[in-house]
C-alpha cells in the first residue's frame, strides 16, 4: 500500500501573514500590561488624581472589550484585511496620541482610542489565521504562535514597561508602537489575502449592533468600578441590570432579524460555546497570577518594577516554549480536549502553590516552581482556542474569533473586579485584627489565589463535561455545516460545506 504523501507545509506569503497577526496581537498584549508598571510616573507627570488614575487602564478595557464582537462580525462583512489595516492605523495613531499628551484628559482619550483600533484589528486575527491555514497540523501550529503572543506578551510588558520608564519616560512605553504599527501596516497590504466580505445587507444590524456595544460597554464599566463601589451598592446593581437587559435585548433580536449582527448558529457548536465558558472562567482566575503575584513581590517582597518583570519573566519563557515547541504536537497527537484538561490541572497546581506562599518567601523555592507550572497555560491556550475555532464555518470566522475575544475580555475584567475586591477586604479585616502590612496583604493575596483555584477546578469540570472527544466533536461539526454552512454559501457565497473542509476545521 503506497504511503499518504506528507501534508504540504505552509506557503512563505502564510507564514509572513501569521507574522503580521501575531506582531498585531503582541502590540495589544504589550499595550494592556506594559503600561502597568509606568503608572506612577505618569502620575506625577501629568498629575492624575488617585481615582482619576485608573482609567488609564479603564478606558482602555471598556473601548477594547466592547466592541469585539461587533468588530468580528463587520471583519465578515467588509472584509477582515480592510478592518484589520484600519484597527492597526488607528491604534498606531492613537499611540502617537498618547506619547504626546499633556493633560490626564488627552491621555484617557487616547486609550479610548488604542482600545477602539485593537479591538478592530485584534477581533479579526483569529479569522484570517483559520481560513489560511486549513490542515489541522498547521492550523495547530499556527495556533500555538499566536497563542504565544498573547499568554508570554503580558509577562514581556511588564520588562519592557519597567526599562523603558527607568531608562527613558513614560512616553516611550507608547511612542514604540509607532516603527511596530508602521512596520505592520506595511508588510500587511502585501502579506494579508485580500477578502470581500460577505456585504453588509448580509447582516448589517445596526439595532443589534447599538445594543451589544452598549451592552458590553455597560456590564464592563460596571465591573471595573466594583472595587470602588462594592458589589452589592445601588450603583452596581443598577448597571448591571441595565447591561443584561441590553444584552437580552440583542439576543431577542438577533433571532428574530433576517439578518442578525451575531447569528445563534455559532453557539449550537458545543466547542464553540464550551471553549468560551471555560476561557472566561480561566482567564478571571489567572488575574490573580499575573497581577497579584507582580503586586505581591513589590509590596511584600520589595521587588522593583524592573525586578518585578525578571522574576516573572521564567513564566513567560516556559510558556513560550511549550506553545510553539511542544503544544501543537500534542493537540495533534491527542486532541484540543485531553491538551487543555492537561494545562487547567498545571494551572491549579500554580494558584494551590501559591495559596501557600510565605510573607518572607525564598524566591527559588516558593515562587520558582510555580513560575515553571505556568507552562499549563501555553497549553490550554491554543487547545482553547482551536475549539473555539473549529464549530465555525468560513464565513463565520470573524464573529467566532471576536466572541473568543470578548469572553477572554469579559473574564479579564470579572478577575480584576471579583478577586481585587476580595483581596483587599481580606487584607482590611486581617489589618484591623492587628496582623502586620506585610502579613494582611499576603492574607488577602491567599484569598484570591484560594478563589481562582476555585475557577478553574469549575473550568476542569466544564471541559470534561461539555467538551466533547474528537471524534464526536467532527461528528458535531460535520451536523452543523449542513444545517448553516449550505445556508451560508447560498446567502453569502462563501459557506463552504464540503465534507473535507469541515472535517479539517473540527477539533
Amino acid at each position: 500500500m503506497p504511503t499518504p504523501a506528507p501534508a504540504p507545509s505552509p506557503s512563505p506569503s502564510h507564514r509572513t501573514a501569521l507574522g503580521v497577526l501575531a506582531t498585531g496581537m503582541l502590540m495589544t498584549v504589550l499595550d494592556g500590561s506594559i503600561v502597568t508598571v509606568a503608572m506612577p510616573a505618569i502620575q506625577d507627570d501629568l498629575g492624575f488624581t488617585p481615582a482619576g488614575l485608573s482609567w488609564i487602564v479603564n478606558a482602555y478595557l471598556i473601548a477594547f472589550g466592547s466592541l469585539l464582537l461587533l468588530s468580528g462580525r463587520l471583519g465578515d462583512l467588509v472584509g477582515r484585511k480592510r478592518l484589520f489595516l484600519i484597527g492597526t492605523a488607528l491604534f498606531t495613531g492613537a499611540s502617537l496620541l498618547a506619547g504626546a499628551a499633556t493633560s490626564p484628559g488627552v491621555l484617557v482619550a487616547a486609550r479610548f482610542l488604542q482600545g477602539v483600533g485593537s479591538a478592530l484589528s485584534s477581533a479579526v486575527g483569529l479569522g484570517i489565521l483559520v481560513t489560511l491555514f486549513t490542515a489541522p497540523r498547521e492550523r495547530a501550529r499556527a495556533i500555538a504562535v499566536f497563542s504565544f503572543t498573547g499568554a508570554a506578551g503580558a509577562s514581556l510588558g511588564q520588562v519592557l514597561g519597567g526599562v523603558l520608564t527607568d531608562a527613558l519616560t513614560w512616553n516611550w512605553i507608547f511612542l514604540i508602537n509607532l516603527p511596530i504599527g508602521v512596520a505592520t501596516l506595511f508588510v500587511a497590504l502585501r502579506a494579508l489575502p485580500a477578502d470581500r466580505g460577505l456585504g453588509l445587507r448580509a447582516g448589517a444590524d445596526v439595532l443589534g449592533a447599538l445594543l451589544v456595544t452598549a451592552g458590553l460597554m455597560t456590564g464592563i464599566y460596571a465591573v471595573v468600578k466594583i472595587e470602588e463601589y462594592g458589589a452589592g451598592s445601588a450603583h452596581t446593581l443598577a448597571l448591571g441590570a441595565l447591561a443584561l437587559a441590553l444584552l437580552t435585548g440583542f439576543l431577542v433580536r438577533q433571532a428574530r432579524t433576517p439578518h442578525p449582527l451575531m447569528p445563534l448558529r455559532v453557539l449550537r457548536s458545543r466547542s464553540v460555546a464550551g471553549a468560551n465558558a471555560v476561557q472566561m472562567l480561566m482567564v478571571a482566575a489567572l488575574f490573580s497570577f499575573q497581577v497579584l503575584v507582580a503586586l505581591y513581590l513589590q509590596k511584600v517582597l520589595g521587588y522593583g518594577a524592573t525586578g518585578t518583570g525578571l522574576a516573572m519573566l521564567p513564566a513567560a519563557v516556559v510558556i513560550g516554549v511549550v506553545s510553539l515547541g511542544v503544544s501543537a504536537r500534542l493537540i495533534t497527537r491527542f486532541g484540543e480536549r485531553n491538551v487543555l484538561i492537561t494545562g487547567l490541572l498545571m494551572l491549579v497546581g500554580v494558584l494551590g502553590l501559591l495559596v501557600r506562599v510565605p510573607v518572607h518567601a525564598s524566591y527559588v523555592t516558593d515562587l520558582l516552581p510555580v513560575m515553571l507550572l505556568a507552562a499549563g497555560f501555553g497549553l490550554a491556550l491554543p487547545a482553547l482556542t482551536g475549539l473555539a475555532m473549529s464549530g465555525a464555518e468560513d464565513a463565520d470566522a470573524g464573529l467566532a474569533s471576536g466572541l473568543f475575544n470578548t469572553t477572554q475580555q469579559i473574564g479579564m475584567a470579572l478577575g480584576v473586579a471579583v478577586l481585587s475586591t476580595l483581596a483587599a477586604g481580606r487584607t482590611e479585616s486581617l489589618a484591623e485584627a492587628g496582623h502586620s502590612p506585610a502579613e494582611a496583604l499576603t492574607g488577602g493575596y491567599h484569598l484570591a489565589f484560594g478563589t481562582g483555584a476555585a475557577l478553574l477546578l469549575l473550568a476542569l469540570a466544564l471541559a470534561f463535561t461539555v467538551l466533547r472527544h474528537p471524534s464526536a466533536a467532527r461528528k458535531d461539526g460535520r451536523k452543523y455545516g449542513r444545517k448553516d454552512g449550505q445556508k451560508g454559501g447560498r446567502k453569502g457565497g462563501q459557506g463552504g460545506s464540503s465534507r473535507e473542509a469541515l472535517a479539517a476545521k473540527a477539533p
